[in-house]
C-alpha cells in the first residue's frame, strides 16, 4: 500500500500525539511515585529495598541453577550467584543502615561546605565585595539544610519525591503543549 506526503504527515501527526499522551500517563506515574516519597519515604524505600533484594535474590538462584545444570565447572559463575544472593539479602535486610550511613554522610558533607563557605565570607567582605552578604546567607542556609538532613531522616528522599514531581509536572506541561503544536509542526 502506498501513501502520499499528506496521510504520511496524518499518520505521523497521530503517532506523534498518541507518544505525547502515553509520556503524559508516564509523567502522572512519576508525580504519584514522587508524592508518596514526600508523604511517606521510609515506607517506599523499604518497599524498593525489598524488590531489589528479591531481584538480586532471584538472579542469584537462576544463576545457581544454571552452575549446577551446566556439565563444566565455572566457579566464577557460582561466586555470582552466591554474591547476588548475598547483596539481595542485605538489601533487604540491612537497607535501614545503609540509607541512614548515606543520609549521616551527606548532611556531614554539606554542613562542611556550609562552613567552608562561612570561610569565603570572610575573605570576601575583606576584600569589601558585594557579594560577602549573599555567600553568608548561602552558607548559612547549606548549614541549616545539612542540620535538617542529618536530623530528619526521610529528607533526601521528600527532596527526591519534591524533585520527581516538578519533573512530571514540567513533563506534562511540556506534552500538552507538544501535543497542540504538532499540528502547526508537521504543515
Amino acid at each position: 500500500m502506498k501513501y502520499n506526503r499528506k496521510e504520511g504527515n496524518i499518520m505521523w501527526k497521530n503517532f506523534l500525539k498518541r507518544s505525547g499522551w502515553t509520556d503524559i500517563v508516564i509523567s502522572l506515574i512519576f508525580i504519584l511515585f514522587g508524592t508518596m516519597l514526600i508523604a511517606r519515604p521510609e515506607s517506599i524505600m523499604s518497599i524498593v529495598a525489598i524488590l531489589l533484594g528479591v531481584i538480586f535474590i532471584v538472579i542469584g538462584v537462576l544463576r545457581t541453577v544454571d552452575y549446577f545444570a551446566s556439565n563444566k565447572e565455572d566457579n566464577y559463575l557460582i561466586a555470582m550467584a552466591l554474591a547476588s544472593i548475598v547483596i539481595g539479602i542485605v538489601i533487604m535486610f540491612c537497607s535501614d543502615i545503609i540509607l541512614s550511613a548515606f543520609r549521616i554522610l551527606i548532611a556531614i558533607w554539606i554542613i562542611y561546605s556550609g562552613i567552608i563557605n562561612l570561610q569565603t565570607t570572610i575573605v570576601w567582605k575583606d576584600y569589601k565585595s558585594r557579594l560577602w552578604l549573599l555567600t553568608l546567607i548561602l552558607a548559612i542556609a547549606m548549614i541549616i539544610a545539612g542540620i535538617y538532613i542529618l536530623v530528619n531522616s526521610g529528607a533526601i528522599l521528600q527532596t527526591v519525591g519534591v524533585a520527581i514531581v516538578v519533573y512530571g509536572i514540567v513533563d506534562i506541561i511540556e506534552n500538552i503543549i507538544f501535543i497542540k503544536k504538532v499540528d502547526d509542526y508537521l504543515e
